[in-house]
């Protein structure tokens, strides 16, 4: 397995990803689309289901995926419906921790009369009668009694999946956020963001000029085999005319979210595209709260395009929430495509592209502050730097969240005048976008090391922004 990734699911969606970009660039997509799953698993035995048809059936959903998805369905994540099927029915189970002891606690609890004794005095649950309440596994002195969750049930912490009438996941798309925490956490890769990497593939091979890949700040610790430096050759080896950095447009919204944080003297952060839609689904009543600014990306984004017109942009970052806002009335003037870094790598590798062998190249710089947004925390630190350097004297009390559990909280409590912080930084992923679900890895963060990169750039966010307004693209 390509050690770039942490598990098979994902290396075998990156496989996806790389043959339908090849196919792609070589114009043979259309003529071998058929064969795809064929190529990616040309042996005749099985390695991960029942048999070889099944899994070549499952590839070619995931080609489908790929190649833009169930063009019907608005959601940016979507169930492999024939990939979901392994997973045990979730809800309350007897393990074989169960003693058959004579006190019966369990069943004297119940109140829908849904336990039972066999002949060797050993519990057992009536799925028809249970109504999950959890009362018998709270008095088993054995703990014997379980709660059997599907990891993307635990992983959504929204409550956004549940399992249909044919035992399959489900996202209600009024509850998702498309945050894509999902994805990672499903064992046998039956959740799956929509790719639009054809689309950037078009724009690549038309020659598109000028042509803007826009990173996140988060790249620092993604391509861990290469410098950044690395990543911008290899951008431009794919045919894009030049790379920005979206945390210039994370200094020009701490700067704008300061000033307008002292003027209305509380503030909610609109930098997190799934952390807004949750405020839009649950709180609405907290909207006017919102900051104006738009995101980062698409704030530097729009600064192109005034200047450009003619400019296509590109945004690559670790967020599946990025496609959703790229489809915003607000956001699609100024971004035409958005990719993760999975696909991104799938793109370089499709090309033969190694970016370690390549020499560096300058990305212009950001600010320290701006390039800690990829962080929890480094939201609330930039807009106190940026109301320090517009000399005023309003303190910032920030609600950092972590989370969208965090967010949940710190949104409830102010939706009942209890909370005393004045700005709430909302970061729906753990550990904020470097915790994204389009990341190449997905293990614990070392947010210190967003630090290290943030020191590299400008001191202040006033000069980050003023060298980009004053730079001849």
């Amino acid at each position: 397995m390509d050690r770039k990734f942490d598990t098979y699911v994902e290396n075998l969606k990156y496989r996806v990803l790389r043959e339908v970009a090849k196919q792609a660039f070589d114009g043979t997509l259309e003529e071998n689309l058929p064969e795809i799953p064929r190529i990616i698993h040309p042996s005749k035995i099985p390695t991960m289901r029942c048999c070889v048809y099944k899994e070549r059936a499952i590839l070619k959903k995931r080609v489908k995926l790929a190649m833009g998805g169930n063009k019907n369905n608005s959601n940016m994540i979507e169930v492999i419906d024939i990939a979901c099927d392994e997973c045990p029915a979730a809800g309350y189970e007897v393990t074989a921790s169960c003693r058959g002891c004579l006190a019966h606690r369990c069943q004297s609890v119940c109140r829908m009369d849904a336990i039972s004794f066999d002949y060797a005095h050993a519990a057992h649950i009536d799925k028809t009668k249970c109504v999950e309440c959890g009362k018998c596994a709270s008095v088993c002195p054995f703990n014997a009694i379980a709660n059997r969750k599907r990891p993307c049930i635990v992983a959504c912490k929204i409550g956004a999946i549940s399992i249909n009438e044919d035992n399959v996941a489900s996202i209600d798309t009024d509850k998702c956020i498309e945050c894509g925490a999902c994805i990672y956490q499903c064992p046998f890769g039956a959740i799956m963001d929509k790719s639009f990497i054809l689309n950037v593939i078009e724009l690549l091979k038309a020659g598109t000029k000028p042509l803007y890949a826009l990173v996140a700040p988060s790249i620092f610790n993604q391509f861990t085999y290469a410098r950044v430096g690395q990543v911008v050759s290899g951008l431009k080896i794919l045919g894009f005319t030049d790379v920005t950095e979206a945390a210039l447009g994370a200094d020009m919204v701490a700067e704008s979210e300061a000033a307008e944080l002292a003027e209305k003297g509380f503030l909610i952060s609109s930098c997190c595209p799934s952390f807004v839609a949750y405020i839009n689904k649950n709180f609405p009543e907290l909207l006017p709260y919102v900051s104006h600014n738009l995101s980062p990306m698409a704030t530097v984004a729009k600064f192109i395009k005034e200047k450009e017109p003619d400019a296509k942009i590109v945004f690559i970052g670790p967020c599946t929430s990025k496609k959703a806002e790229r489809n915003r009335e607000e956001v699609s003037p100024y971004i035409d495509e958005v990719l993760t870094f999975e696909e991104l790598q799938a793109l370089f590798d499709s090309r033969d592209i190694d970016i370690s062998s390549l020499r560096d190249e300058e990305l212009l710089d950001a600010s320290y502050y701006g390039r800690i947004f990829a962080r929890s925390g480094g939201v609330a630190e930039a807009v106190k730097q940026g109301l320090k350097e517009l000399k005023s004297d309003f303190h910032i009390e920030p609600c950092v969240c972590n989370g969208i559990s965090e967010c949940h909280a710190a949104l409830l409590r102010k939706s009942k005048n209890a909370l005393s912080a004045n700005f709430i930084e909302g970061m729906a992923c753990e550990g904020g976008c470097m915790g994204g679900a389009g990341c190449l890895s997905h293990g614990v963060k070392n947010l210190a090391e967003a630090n290290r990169y943030g020191k590299d750039g400008k001191a202040t966010i006033a000069q980050a922004v003023s060298d980009l307004k004053n730079k001849k693209r």
